[in-house]
């Protein structure tokens, strides 16, 4: 139930409790070396304490997400490239449009009950409170590799759009009400995803005018 949720900012004090969700979000064989540092969890804290969130579930430490602030032009780039390899320092833009979630993850027993849900939603209001244009992330399509060989990476995601076809991360996304605007190759390393990204969007509602429509079709 949403209402055993909540959201607050993490910080450096939460270090252990961070580790401990990576470690069970994204266990082995996933290399130990890409969970956040405590190096990098502090330069999240004081580089914009805003997009640091940690959920928790009835009082248990249930998810975390990190953004950071860009201005949104639609060039190619990789995950490494946005977040400054984990860090934002230099990437980070106070004064730019739109807020761009960089990590999002979710403890296995807790899954299922709205926490990542959760977590979209603080990022929305975030987006809202700081009058942002937009929401945006590089979402992983990991049910693509086992349609290669039949549908370019546009035609998958086309058909996942249309509910023809389902995602686990894309669909889910879908579902929060973000829409693709851009396929982005060599967005991370992903065998799943054949190292493509979807560029996902939400736009600010209060801020509609600024907007120009696009074509959902890749």
């Amino acid at each position: 139930m949403t209402e055993n949720i909540t959201v607050r900012p993490y910080t450096s004090t939460d270090y252990n409790d961070l580790l401990h969700i990576q470690k069970e979000a994204f266990p082995p064989p996933f290399p130990a070396e890409l969970w956040w540092s405590l190096e990098q969890i502090h330069a999240h804290v004081e580089t914009f304490p805003e997009g640091a969130m940690l959920a928790l579930w009835n009082g248990k430490v249930a998810g975390s997400a990190t953004s950071l602030i860009t201005t949104f032009d639609s060039s190619d780039h990789s995950w490494e490239d946005i977040a400054d390899q984990g860090y934002i320092r230099q990437t980070h833009e106070p004064n730019g449009d739109t807020l761009y979630g960089i990590d999002i993850c979710v403890r296995p027993d807790f899954r299922g009950k709205g926490i990542a849900k959760a977590l979209y939603e603080a990022r929305k209001q975030l987006v809202i409170d700081l009058g942002l244009d937009r929401y945006i992330a590089g979402c992983r399509i990991p049910g693509y590799y086992r349609f290669a060989d039949k549908l370019t990476v546009g035609q998958y995601v086309d058909r996942v759009v249309s509910g023809e076809l389902k995602d686990l991360v894309l669909s889910f996304m879908l579902g929060q009400g973000l829409t693709p605007v851009q396929i982005i190759p060599n967005y991370v390393d992903d065998n799943e995803s054949l190292n493509y990204a979807v560029m996902v969007e939400w736009k600010n509602p209060s801020k509609r005018k600024y907007s120009k429509k696009r074509a959902t079709q890749f």
